[in-house]
């Protein structure tokens, strides 16, 4: 009997939503949700979303609908073993299209697909995470897990190798994932690990911020190497107190996400730390359209430490210049003064 091929719904068309769905319409029967009808219909027929990558020609295959049911129901028509739902929403649209997931799931009672997620954060007003913020809407109505590493949605549209994580507990999960994504331009490695890949993407983020100021005060290479490296260690105290393994953060989803959001071009959250380096203020720097998931995160993080007695200097520097108006170059200055340690 023939295998059924796989079918893919992801949720969300923003850039990294419609990266990857460009990416499974090579392996998979994949359909894009997108919250706006229009939206919807154009990278349907003229298959380009003009939005958010205006440059770049989808594969033909790949399909867009504005009708949430019909975007689930396509996933779940094919049964627990052909099925793959991807979250492809920030942090911040989380508990809602999960809550709307959970409705639309509760009609497909025998199907319980893996569902897995993208966004990198805490959720600002709990301090949860996105599996935690997933477990109480979906209330076992999927299998769950979380697909992170080092990757500019661009760059994965425009169909550059790029190597991600899917974590899970469940190995069904991390087959759907790898079916749908692994081979061609993409290279896919499993992980049980989902605290550990979750820390990670978030706190990077932050650590990403304080590069980019730093480099927007010039102070060299090597400042940005010590902020890499030192920022590394904050994620991993942070992981591992939160249950992660020690081994996540030497791999994609750890040094190597940080590696290309504190130095990559195309990081939003490092030019958010140039701009304020240069000069800027947070307020005009959101004012004029640019949003990073580390500003939004970055007062959960350090208040998740507090709670946990983790130490994490570099995000509380960032917090302290972000939103209590200290100067980045005294920042610099309160972390060159901190007493000094064995590494």
């Amino acid at each position: 009997m023939a295998v059924p091929r796989l079918r893919t719904t992801v949720l969300g068309a923003g850039s990294w939503g419609t990266a990857l769905a460009a990416l499974a319409s090579h392996h998979s029967d994949t359909l894009l949700w997108a919250r706006d009808a229009a939206q919807a219909q154009a990278i349907g027929k003229q298959h380009v979303n003009t939005r958010y990558l205006p440059d770049i020609q989808l594969p033909s295959a790949l399909q867009c609908t504005s009708d949430f049911d019909e975007a689930v129901g396509h996933a779940c028509r094919g049964g627990v073993s052909s099925a793959l739902i991807i979250l492809g929403v920030p942090v911040a649209g989380m508990a809602e299209t999960c809550s709307r997931l959970a409705q639309a799931l509760a009609q497909w009672p025998s199907s319980k697909p893996p569902v897995i997620w993208t966004c990198k954060g805490f959720d600002q007003a709990s301090g949860q995470l996105p599996h935690e913020i997933a477990a109480a809407a979906l209330r076992g109505l999927a299998l769950p897990g979380v697909l992170s590493g080092p990757s500019f949605a661009k760059e994965v549209a425009q169909g550059l190798p790029v190597a991600l994580t899917i974590a899970s507990e469940h190995e069904a999960t991390r087959q759907a994932a790898t079916a749908a994504l692994h081979g061609r331009t993409a290279r896919i490695y499993g992980s049980t690990d989902v605290v550990g890949v979750e820390v990670g993407g978030a706190l990077k983020n932050v650590i990403a911020i304080a590069c980019g100021i730093s480099d927007g005060l010039a102070l060299g290479a090597n400042a940005r190497a010590a902020l890499i490296t030192r920022g590394l260690a904050e994620i991993q105290r942070m992981g591992v107190a939160l249950g992660g393994m020690p081994e996540t953060f030497s791999g994609l989803t750890g040094l190597g996400d940080l590696v290309l959001t504190a130095t990559g071009d195309l990081s939003r959250n490092r030019r958010v730390g140039l701009a304020i380096g240069t000069g800027q203020t947070l307020e005009a720097v959101l004012a004029g359209g640019m949003t990073a998931e580390g500003v939004r995160c970055a007062r959960a993080a350090l208040a998740l430490g507090q709670k946990h007695g983790v130490d994490l200097p570099i995000t509380e520097a960032v917090c302290s210049v972000l939103f209590d108006g200290l100067a980045p170059r005294q920042a610099v200055s309160e972390l060159l003064s901190r007493e000094a340690k064995p590494e």
